[in-house]
């Protein structure tokens, strides 16, 4: 009888670690933790010349991180934009719409008023001094004017184009990046289904063209929130705030580099959570803000990573 429950037991003890194994696999497919080992796997080999032809998220350690953005504590921020003209960041927030403009150190210079949109969630500058906003419920996108005495926007005194996916709720359009050589607008569609697009933007004579799915099924990401275009090696950058990763992908959506967002990565002392918005300016730093008001910057090293 001793033998007999020595088996039973030793069998449900296999029984429960195989159940034990499964669940930390499914974790891990659901998660795309195997996807992201099998990549770090390969990111660690490539060489100093590749590095340097890709924006390359490992060399990034932050330098800013969680600063409190003054007077938002009540507020949803939503995408980052940089404005070369101006040298400054712009965010919008969702529960009471607004564009605010922030300092590349995150000093909060301006809060503008908009009046006709219910949910923005994405913004960017595009061609002629243009501010691009996504209305996530509305599914629109609302490009405005601004100048310098701005402090109050009418949506429905601008143009206003329908972006589709009219069903998606909730789960539509988040990410905007300009791409200037090619002057189009990128598009990241949040999730179910989760997606790249492009939409060829032409100036102030006409709206945009037709909206094009792009390549993102090798993204191993569990949403979209944010995107930004790097024009020097024609890289985007996709932010994704369940995953709480940063990746690289190529024209082509492929992934080049990656860096987690988690608490220890990259020099952060406490991981981002909500990040909600990415952008870089000129010199290539990036800045994150993240629900409900914290701001971070990223610089990069100028040294190479090296490989092993």
């Amino acid at each position: 009888m001793p033998g007999l429950l020595r088996t039973v037991l030793r069998r449900r003890w296999w029984l429960a670690l195989a159940v034990v194994l499964a669940g930390l696999l499914y974790a891990m497919v659901a998660r795309h933790l195997d996807d992201r080992l099998w990549f770090w796997l390969h990111e660690i080999q490539v060489q100093p010349s590749e590095q340097q032809a890709s924006i390359w998220l490992p060399g990034y350690k932050a330098v800013l991180q969680g600063k409190p953005l003054q007077g938002l504590e009540d507020d949803e921020l939503s995408g980052l934009t940089y404005n070369p003209q101006t040298n400054t960041l712009f965010t919008v927030t969702g529960k009471h719409p607004q564009i605010i403009e922030l300092s590349l150190t995150g000093v909060v210079l301006r809060r503008i008023d908009v009046h006709g949109l219910s949910n923005p969630e994405g913004v960017e500058m595009i061609s002629g001094g243009r501010l691009a906003v996504i209305d996530e419920r509305q599914h629109t996108l609302t490009t405005f004017k601004i100048n310098e005495l701005t402090h109050s926007l009418e949506a429905a005194d601008n143009p206003s184009y329908e972006l589709g996916f009219a069903d998606a709720g909730n789960k539509g359009f988040e990410g905007i990046a300009w791409d200037p050589v090619h002057k189009r607008v990128l598009l990241g569609k949040e999730r179910d289904p989760m997606g790249l697009f492009s939409l060829p933007f032409p100036g102030d004579e006409g709206g945009p063209g037709k909206l094009e799915t792009l390549p993102s099924s090798k993204l191993f990401l569990r949403d979209i929130s944010s995107l930004t275009y790097d024009a020097r090696t024609g890289h985007s950058l996709v932010l994704s705030d369940e995953s709480r990763l940063l990746l690289e992908v190529d024209a082509k959506g492929r992934p080049i580099s990656f860096i987690s967002l988690a608490r220890g990565m990259n020099g952060l002392r406490g991981g981002i959570a909500q990040a909600e918005g990415v952008t870089m300016d000129a010199e290539g730093n990036i800045y994150i803000v993240s629900e409900p008001n914290l701001f971070y910057v990223l610089h990069k090293d100028k040294e190479p990573t090296p490989a092993p």
